[in-house]
């Protein structure tokens, strides 16, 4: 009598379910986006079978559903567009996502808040990850409205905020290190990457820069949120060494980052991560970072760089950074942050979800 051969485990049906305002990968900004196709390409990597819903114009090479453009797509089309659209294209990615409840083992969303209510009592087969701050007044009401939601946390300064009932577990971030060429060689100025507005603080990074006599370029967007900032505080304080690049793509950051001596992450307010801090480390680059949200759980502290409380600790970092190996700071990041450790951190919460 033939043996029946083992049944092979069936792979986990994953539908991850982006934002619309970018596509996914993002062009320049988005690190929300960014996180995503890196974590669905190392899912898909690991056997999973991987569905993205995002917007038309993403371009990540797993099967993918959406009807629509990002908001970027259409801004740049149309110029301004009417307020609400941002609630359109999420209803309508909502909406496909309905009609194929019935083909994910699990649904992973990141975005806010409306999913909730469309899984009804599907909310156990659904993750949902916060890429933002989550201790204010919107996400508390959230979280006491849907105790059943299971939440992951990106960081543990992050879960803090989360009731005990949303808990899923803590996943730290990680990227594709391949997109990230390191270098070995000591830095020729500063570098700062992040939105322009006071909870990055780009106006301090500069301030350190000046004090310890070094140049600094400084990447990214001006805040929609708080667009006076940054010629109130910026702008004045450009030129003599401060120079000011605009938004970054993947290339030109990669290129900022492995040219800097050090990563400046001067933050004034609790950052539930900081994927930039994980992408210096991806080209050797240290990072000094204020001590505020998840920077003591990415930054090791004379490893990777240092953890400072304020402006003059700051400058005593930045004369110090050269007894770092760069090298070190990069294997750090290897066994620490790749997209293909976030991945299994997620699918070992998908398990636990499943035999529950």
């Amino acid at each position: 009598m033939l043996e029946c051969a083992p049944e092979l485990p069936k792979p986990i049906r994953v539908a991850q379910v982006a934002p619309s305002i970018f596509p996914v990968p993002p062009r320049d900004h988005g690190g929300t986006e960014r996180v995503i196709h890196d974590l669905c390409v190392a899912m898909q990597r690991q056997g999973c079978e991987v569905t993205l819903f995002a917007a038309s114009d993403s371009t990540t090479p797993v099967t993918r559903i959406g009807s629509l453009p990002s908001l970027q797509f259409l801004e740049s089309e149309h110029g301004t567009v009417p307020p609400s659209i941002p609630a359109v294209l999420e209803s309508v990615t909502l909406d496909e996502v309905r009609q194929r409840l019935a083909e994910f083992d699990i649904l992973h969303f990141h975005g806010e808040f409306f999913h909730a209510t469309l899984l009804g009592d599907q909310r156990s087969k659904s993750l949902t990850t916060i890429h933002w701050r989550v201790d204010e007044l919107d996400r508390k009401l959230f979280f006491n409205a849907f105790p059943d939601l299971p939440v992951a946390a990106i960081s543990a300064s992050q879960q803090r905020g989360i009731p005990e009932a949303n808990r899923a577990g803590v996943v730290l971030h990680g990227v594709d290190g391949d997109r990230f060429e390191p270098s070995f060689e000591p830095g020729s100025y500063l570098a700062f990457i992040g939105r322009m507005t006071d909870q990055k603080r780009p106006d301090k990074a500069i301030d350190v820069a000046v004090e310890c006599g070094h140049p600094i370029k400084l990447a990214g967007t001006v805040d929609v949120g708080n667009p006076l900032y940054f010629d109130t505080y910026v702008r004045p304080k450009l030129g003599d060494g401060v120079e000011y690049v605009g938004p970054v793509g993947d290339a030109a950051k990669s290129e900022l980052l492995r040219g800097a001596t050090a990563l400046l992450f001067p933050i004034d307010w609790p950052e539930p991560f900081g994927l930039v801090m994980i992408e210096a480390m991806a080209c050797g680059t240290p990072v000094i970072a204020w001590n505020k949200g998840s920077v003591s759980e990415v930054v090791e502290d004379g490893v990777t760089g240092f953890i400072v409380e304020n402006e003059a600790q700051a400058v005593e970092a930045v004369n110090k950074v050269a007894s770092l190996d760069r090298r070190r700071i990069r294997a750090r990041f290897e066994e620490r942050f790749t997209a293909d450790r976030m991945a299994r951190d997620y699918i070992e919460i998908y398990k636990r979800m499943l035999k529950s």
